[in-house]
This record gives structure tokens, sequence and C-alpha cells, in this order.
């Protein structure tokens, strides 16, 4: 299995972001989106979790893969291709940085922050930004 993850990158927000202060994704009624899900546990847990975690963890939640077969479960969904974080509504739509450290584990920054500000200037680590959500 390939490694899908970045290393020492951040993803800056889209050029077409609509947004110039983060805001935090809202549930649609009883189920919880993707970019909540993603949200949650960059919010409440920075660099604990890899992008392949986050993207898989969404999947297993909203699948409700049950924790036995979990494992099986990863292994065949990285097993065709996925769309990274750089397609998150996070970084396209709701104003977050998206910040993966020299290990792999990733933290969000809002984009009016200074932390932002100061990874986005940062000229020893990878910068990218989130796909726009129109073309150009």
């Amino acid at each position: 299995m390939k490694d899908m993850n970045y290393y020492d990158t951040f993803i800056q927000v889209a050029e077409d972001c609509p947004v110039s202060a983060a805001i935090v994704p809202k549930a649609k009624g009883e189920s919880r989106t993707i970019p909540v899900i993603q949200y949650e546990m960059l919010s409440n847990h920075p660099y604990r979790y890899t992008q392949e975690d986050v993207l898989y963890e969404v999947f297993a939640e909203r699948n409700q893969i049950s924790e036995q077969e979990r494992a099986a479960a990863r292994e065949k969904f990285f097993s065709k291709g996925q769309p990274c974080l750089r397609t998150s509504s996070l970084g396209k739509r709701n104003g977050w940085g998206i910040h993966h450290d020299p290990q792999g584990k990733v933290a969000i920054y809002a984009v009016e922050s200074e932390e932002y500000v100061k990874l986005m200037n940062d000229k020893g680590i990878t910068q990218c930004k989130a796909m726009r959500s129109k073309r150009a």
C-alpha cells in the first residue's frame, strides 16, 4: 500500500475560499457531514492523526463499519485511490489551513490566526493550496 500522507506540508486555504475568517462546519440534521467529522477529529486532537487516519475514519463512520471489521476494511479502502485533504471543505470553503508535521500528523489553523500566517510564511515546509471549488 502506497503512503498517502503529507510530511512537513502546509495546505493553505483555496484561492477561491469564500470566507476571510474560519467557520466551524455544521451538521445537517441527524447525520454528521464529512467536514464536521474532519473538523472534530483535527480540532479536538491536533497532531494525533495522519491524513490517512482522517480519511479512513470519516469513511468508516459514514459507512457504519464496526470496530472488528475496521482493519480489513481500511486495507480495502486504500487499495484504490482516495482524494487527499486538499479536497476537504475545511480548506476549500471553511477557511482552515491544514498542517502536516514531520511525522505526517495533522492539525488545522484558522485562516485569520497568527499560527496560520506563521505556517504560510515558513519556507522550511512545503506549501500548497486547497483545491479550488470552481475552475479558473
